[in-house]
């Protein structure tokens, strides 16, 4: 089913999320940071999700009899695991905003009429016969939170619908943060965009080299990289630039996110790796320039459109659906990049849940800022000994992650 639970409508102040976000005090340093954080993050934040989803589902190996629950986001790698027919997808999410993407995206899935009409939509995201399609095939389909969420008003009163009409991977605080590293590098005379115009790895390791590295060295760069609400853009919490900031002595973020920079345009064949493009051009490549993401593939189509009832999006947080769950319900954990948000509480108590929920055979996946796994020292023995890590295959596929961001990718698997 495709309704969205366990609320009938979405909370417009995002109280959940406020929740899960604030740890410290008003008054203190940290407390501000982390309520600075929350506001910006109570907007819509990614347009299109940044885990690379074919790394997923190596990881998960996904079947027709597993059964997953998910953090939403922007909703494409929900719609990716649908192409290999799953029986059955929880998606969850703190951010109102991001549920009603996702509940978007799988209506259009469910009721446009071909693979062009779905490829418009949310391939070029562009048009203006996009809000056209939306009135005429997805609007009376939606349930009515989702429906009232994009028939609104923005802040300037056009119908949030019609971000489908100019480009809405400019929007959202990903969308935006990308375009304000696209003004700093210009003031800086470098034009980010002509990376598309590489035509080899070679050429694209020398546009780097030449063009990108160096401005991490410019004092500008240096200062803003130091200051955490600069990368609060990139979903970068308080929590994970302390983190970060620990593996530098100067605590800037400036040589990680080079490292980071360097892996998106160095590793991959631009071709082959959408997470640049967006990176760079702003929008996905066109078909003789590279590959979409996997959902907007023609072949992935008919999977995802006759999964889509398969799918139920929760405008909550993970462990407390966990928590109404039965014992040894779930195959498959994908918890983004959430516990380096957590606290110690959180963290063990969302463990709980997953163990008590797990299913014989059971896969947790997940990212970290760092490279380290979060687990070892702040869960406790007896949930981490229900769980065996596989740090060879983390390893493996976290250098075959092509959007780059991440320090770490983990596996761990439910023991016998």
């Amino acid at each position: 089913m495709t309704d969205l639970a366990p609320d009938a409508g979405y909370s417009r102040k995002n109280d959940k999320l406020k929740t899960a976000l604030i740890q410290h005090d008003a008054l203190s340093f940290a407390g501000l940071s982390e309520r600075l954080f929350g506001l910006l993050f109570s907007g819509l934040v990614y347009p299109q999700i940044w885990e690379d989803p074919d790394v997923d589902m190596e990881a998960m190996q996904l079947t027709s009899a597993h059964r997953i629950v998910t953090i939403g986001s922007g909703g494409c790698n929900m719609l990716a695991y649908l192409s290999a027919g799953p029986n059955q997808i929880d998606v969850v999410d703190l951010n109102r905003h991001h549920v009603a993407l996702n509940r978007l995206k799988l209506s259009a899935f469910l009721h446009l009429p071909s693979h062009g009409d779905v490829s418009r939509f949310f391939g070029e995201a562009g048009l203006a016969s996009n809000v056209q399609a939306y009135d005429l095939f997805i609007a009376p389909k939606l349930d009515k939170a989702a429906r009232d969420y994009w028939n609104g008003r923005d802040l300037i009163g056009r119908r949030r619908i019609s971000v489908f009409s100019r480009n809405i991977y400019r929007t959202g605080l990903l969308g935006r943060f990308i375009g304000l590293g696209h003004l700093v590098a210009r003031l800086h005379g470098v034009d980010p965009s002509e990376l598309v115009q590489a035509r080899s790895i070679r050429e694209q390791r020398q546009f780097f080299d030449k063009r990108l590295a160096p401005l991490f060295d410019r004092p500008f760069v240096r200062w803003i990289t130091a200051r955490k609400s600069s990368l609060f853009g990139l979903g970068i919490p308080p929590q994970q630039f302390d983190e970060l900031a620990r593996l530098s002595e100067e605590r800037s973020l400036s040589g990680v996110l080079r490292g980071r920079l360097e892996k998106l345009v160095c590793h991959f064949p631009l071709k082959e790796n959408y997470f640049a493009w967006q990176a760079f051009a702003r929008r996905y490549p066109q078909p003789h320039e590279g590959e979409l993401p996997l959902y907007l593939q023609e072949g992935s189509r008919d999977a995802i459109r006759d999964g889509a009832e398969r799918v139920t999006v929760h405008h909550a947080n993970f462990t407390e659906l966990l928590a109404g769950k039965p014992a040894a319900s779930v195959d498959r954990y994908v918890l983004l990049d959430a516990q380096d948000w957590m606290n110690d509480e959180q963290l063990n108590n969302l463990w709980t849940e997953i163990s008590r929920t797990a299913a014989p055979g059971a896969i947790v996946i997940f990212r970290t800022a760092a490279e380290s796994s979060i687990l070892d020292g702040r869960l406790s023995d007896t949930l981490l000994g229900q769980w065996e890590y596989d740090a060879a295959r983390s390893q493996e596929l976290c250098r075959k992650d092509r959007s780059a961001i991440y320090g770490g990718f983990h596996i761990y698997r439910k023991k016998p």
